[in-house]
């Protein structure tokens, strides 16, 4: 099934409902459960949305503008959205939710869950991590009894590889940036998902990541147009 003939989508089953997947592309998803919806890092460069629903909740990662994309947010928000934001988007966006890593909260009946997301290896030339610790924000949401594990700009951290009871996640192969496919299988192998999309993976070859994970029966790698 497609989103107004464009977009790929996926629904899942909950014991609460089904959870709708839209994957725009790049880092942002949408998501509906239940009537609400979800905006994941809007970002105009792959969706004019104007044209998409109008958001429930909104969740921004981190900073960066291909994450904190201003117009993409402002298109999408409503006075009646909630907006769950990183301590350094404040300093860009007013009213917002600001959740620190490690923070647990719950609205619209979801519960969010702010993971540590951050480089240990990829830099720049100055030798500063393109992530810095503390500073970006995954996010755990637990629709019913699916937890789903959007990743954000982040390498195979100790805290992702710790994680329990993710059924769906999606993890970032975007290079330099983020993870390669041999890491982002370090990853799965540790915490094992049930459902692995890899995405945020730009001219990252994602077949890679199927071979690295063929003797991973347990864990389903979906391949879907988020580049």
């Amino acid at each position: 099934m497609t989103y107004q003939g464009r977009f790929e989508q996926d629904v899942l089953t909950t014991s609460s409902g089904d959870l709708t997947i839209t994957f725009l592309g790049h880092g942002s998803l949408m998501l509906e459960f239940n009537q609400v919806n979800i905006s994941v890092d809007p970002f105009s460069q792959v969706a004019n949305y104007a044209e998409l629903p109008k958001a429930d909740l909104i969740l921004i990662t981190h900073e960066h503008r291909d994450h904190l994309d201003l117009a993409a947010l402002n298109s999408v928000r409503t006075e009646n959205t909630d907006l769950v934001i990183t301590e350094s988007c404040a300093k860009q966006v007013q009213g917002g939710i600001v959740m620190h890593n490690g923070e647990v909260r719950t609205i619209r009946g979801i519960k969010i869950e702010a993971v540590p997301a951050y480089n240990l290896v990829h830099k720049r030339e100055n030798g500063h991590p393109f992530h810095p610790r503390g500073v970006g924000n995954g996010y755990i949401l637990s629709f019913a009894d699916l937890r789903l594990y959007i990743a954000a700009d982040t390498e195979n951290t100790p805290e992702m590889k710790a994680l329990t009871g993710i059924d769906v996640a999606f993890l970032p192969m975007n290079l330099p940036y983020t993870m390669t496919p041999e890491m982002v299988a370090d990853a799965a192998r540790a915490f094992k998902p049930k459902i692995l999309y890899p995405y945020h993976f730009g001219s990252t070859d994602t077949a890679q990541l199927l071979d690295l994970l063929l003797d991973e029966p347990g864990i389903e790698v979906r391949i879907r147009k988020m580049a």
